[in-house]
């Protein structure tokens, strides 16, 4: 068996995509983390476990958005060299390797407690029908946040066994609109070709509006994020986090040229790093709350 076309159906080689799915499940566990003094053997278990599991899901959800996609991906040439349009793979054979995925993220998930069994395996249909919402709606970005955000909650209760939901729902809705703003830019790449084979997205509802409504869209992350941070009594670092991910936002919107596909690539990219920094602000407070603790 060839194994190229399948990772390349994971889109193992673009690793961005995994990053922004592991982002806001390394915001929870270590915001979690932080809210009840846990020692650092836990943090690192569930950032491992997460991210084990975030590199996984996405490669199915790859997976998953190429079967939908099949027949139109044949049509558009940014598409048309993807494993399942070239017929590298049959759709036989991505389906069984989609089992194989699924399997896989089931195992990592049956490593945490009960509450967040149920809880990440509530996600599933969100990712399912994301492909589909392209089709139906201007707003598949959303979506998308919907599904790529869900470990803003659940991180949150592998470390807890529950979820404080006055500091996740903001951690969470900061997460969707930052989603809103990253996929937005990505769409832009893609719109000329969208319009021929009928495909919906933000980046074709804002139009020339786009940048004034993602900085609108990034105000509203970074606030709720914030407030999150505020509700779970974080320190100074973790605010200088969120500084650093709003000078990250403002240089991606003001550089970006909609209109030209490589640079939305860099900002699409350059967005991931503001999750980076969310993270390490949280992380730094972390690390000097464990410093400062009574040995």
């Amino acid at each position: 068996m060839k194994v190229r076309p399948y990772l390349y159906l994971t889109r193992i080689d673009k690793p961005i995509g995994t990053l922004l799915l592991f982002y806001p499940c390394a915001w929870s566990i270590t915001m979690a983390s932080y809210a009840l003094q846990l020692p650092a053997t836990v943090p690192l278990t569930y950032i491992s476990l997460f991210g084990l599991g975030a590199i996984v899901m996405r490669g199915a959800g790859c997976t998953i958005n190429d079967m939908w996609d099949k027949n139109l991906d044949k049509s558009v040439a940014r598409t048309k060299e993807r494993p399942l349009a070239r017929g590298d793979i049959t759709s036989q054979q991505a389906f069984a390797f989609l089992g194989i995925q699924l399997t896989a993220g089931l195992g990592v998930l049956l490593q945490l407690n009960w509450y967040s069994i149920l809880l990440g395996a509530s996600s599933l249909s969100v990712v399912t029908i994301y492909p589909l919402m392209k089709r139906l709606t201007h707003w598949p970005q959303a979506v998308l946040g919907l599904a790529f955000n869900w470990g803003a909650m659940l991180g949150w209760s592998a470390v807890t066994g529950t979820v404080d939901w006055a500091v996740c729902l903001p951690l969470y809705a900061g997460g969707v609109t930052w989603t809103l703003v990253y996929d937005s830019i990505y769409a832009h790449q893609d719109k000329i070709d969208d319009v021929k084979v009928g495909i919906r997205s933000t980046a074709l509802l804002f139009g020339d509006q786009t940048r004034p409504i993602l900085a609108g869209l990034s105000a509203s992350s970074l606030s709720l994020v914030t407030y999150a941070g505020y509700l779970n009594a974080h320190g100074e670092p973790f605010y200088m986090g969120v500084g650093l991910a709003t000078a990250q936002l403002i240089r991606v919107l003001y550089q970006t040229d909609f209109e030209h596909r490589a640079s939305c690539w860099k900002g699409f990219v350059g967005c991931g790093w503001a999750g980076f920094w969310i993270w390490m602000g949280a992380l730094a407070d972390y690390t000097i709350l464990l410093s400062l603790a009574p040995s």
